[in-house]
């Protein structure tokens, strides 16, 4: 078979099984039970039980004696660390992080786009005593968030049935969502005021490589109160020069 450069369109559905597995365990942060993960992946129990059985064996997920459950395993944050370190715009987005951060006084992050997700990669943590949280490893819900808008203006997809309204500003009607997000595109950020969490409102820009693909999503986000949406735009302003900075370094 010649070879084509690019990864082979066919799936292993137990490798797709296994990793549903891991994505329920990852999502609970904590421990799950075989029935548990049987629902929530909508596998037989048999099923599970023999790809828990597999992943243990192979380090990704453990077995927690005391209570019969299953939790992620240490496998998972070695080759996290590896593909942390294989990140090379990690390296160069940071000090462009920590300065926007200090420049909005807001906790600027750096995410990654997969196929279906967008995930925290890196982020600069606000000083003030009140501050917006970010956690490496977040997934940032594609209708409800800066970060996601943006992932969906350049070519994310959202998943299938009804969008989840998360406050009553979550936009969940897809036609709505889809005039925000040429609205996006067309001015190369994003906004999220109170969408994902009441009090929460976020700016992002995207990071594109040469062929206008996106590559990495930049965002900033603080407390309603402090962060109001004249700050937005004018962090809309710095993400949009910061993510021009970083692609041309690509």
């Amino acid at each position: 078979m010649a070879r084509t450069g690019k990864p082979a369109a066919r799936q292993v559905e137990s490798v797709q099984r296994a990793i549903a597995v891991l994505d329920e365990l990852g999502a609970a942060h904590g421990e799950l039970g075989t029935n548990e993960i049987a629902r929530r992946t909508g596998l037989n129990v048999s099923t599970v039980s023999r790809l828990l059985a597999t992943l243990s064996g192979g380090g990704l997920v453990r077995h927690v004696p005391a209570t019969g459950r299953y939790r992620l395993g240490l496998r998972i944050l070695q080759l996290a660390s590896v593909a942390r370190e294989n990140q090379d715009i990690r390296v160069l987005a940071r000090a462009y992080l920590e300065e926007l951060s200090q420049l909005t006084g807001e906790t600027a992050t750096l995410s990654m786009p997969g196929e279906h997700d967008v995930l925290t990669v890196d982020f600069a943590q606000s000083d003030a005593s009140v501050r917006s949280v970010a956690a490496i490893g977040r997934n940032s819900v594609a209708h409800a968030t800066a970060v996601g808008k943006v992932f969906l203006a350049w070519g994310g997809q959202l998943p299938g049935g009804e969008l989840a309204g998360y406050t009553s500003k979550t936009v969940t009607d897809r036609a709505a969502l889809a005039v925000q997000i040429e609205k996006v595109r067309a001015r190369g950020w994003a906004q999220a005021a109170g969408e994902r969490e009441p009090e929460l409102n976020a700016v992002a820009a995207p990071v594109c490589d040469a062929a206008g693909r996106l590559v990495a999503i930049l965002g900033v986000q603080g407390p309603a109160t402090r962060f109001t949406p004249r700050a937005m735009r004018t962090a809309a302003g710095a993400l949009r020069d910061r993510a021009g900075l970083i692609a041309s370094m690509l």
